[in-house]
């Protein structure tokens, strides 16, 4: 018979995770002197805080906030609104928030630094769900209203309807994109 035999062939043990410091026949195999499986840490997915598609979402959630409260503000009755004003001052806030943490992702990215701290973690995930909670809410308003004066009113010529229908529709799209931020933080927050 052909066969090898480890005295002839000789295989090294493969570390053990248990602690349980077996030796095998290439050497020692030592382990944890406590028993602890070593944490390893979970690869960072994209749209999370500190890679390119957290940075990606982060700058479209700016833009469409920017976009949606530049067309309401240049409207000149907007003020006489409630829902309207509720809506650039959520947009205004989104757009901020936004801004605020696609700055501290380019810093992330540029110096290469994980943003997976429990802290700071918990402070994007709180910060995120106020936002984007907002800027919905807001433009469910605005979109209310718009209908109001649209459809069951029926003046939307003495109005600005476009504008109006403009700047809800970002709001939307800001919260859209504001959303898959906070669950995966809120995701990434529970998983700890």
């Amino acid at each position: 018979m052909n066969v090898s035999h480890a005295s002839v062939h000789p295989v090294e043990d493969p570390p053990t995770t248990d602690g349980g410091g077996g030796v095998g026949v290439g050497g020692g195999g030592g382990g944890n002197n406590n028993n602890e499986v070593p944490r390893v840490r979970m690869k960072d997915i994209q749209g999370m805080p500190g890679t390119p598609g957290g940075l990606a979402l982060r700058i479209c959630q700016f833009v469409f906030a920017v976009a949606g409260l530049c067309v309401m503000a240049t409207t000149s009755d907007f003020p006489s609104v409630t829902a309207f004003c509720y809506l650039v001052a959520a947009t205004g806030l989104q757009s901020l928030w936004s801004l605020s943490l696609a700055i501290i992702d380019i810093y992330a990215l540029l110096v290469r630094r994980s943003l997976q701290n429990y802290r700071i973690v918990s402070l994007f995930t709180i910060g995120d769900g106020i936002t984007s909670t907002l800027t919905f809410a807001a433009a469910c308003a605005s979109a209310g209203i718009t209908v109001l004066i649209d459809n069951d009113l029926g003046s939307c010529a003495k109005n600005h309807c476009a504008q109006f229908e403009t700047a809800t529709a970002m709001a939307f799209i800001s919260w859209f994109t504001a959303l898959p931020s906070f669950l995966l933080n809120f995701w990434s927050l529970a998983s700890r």
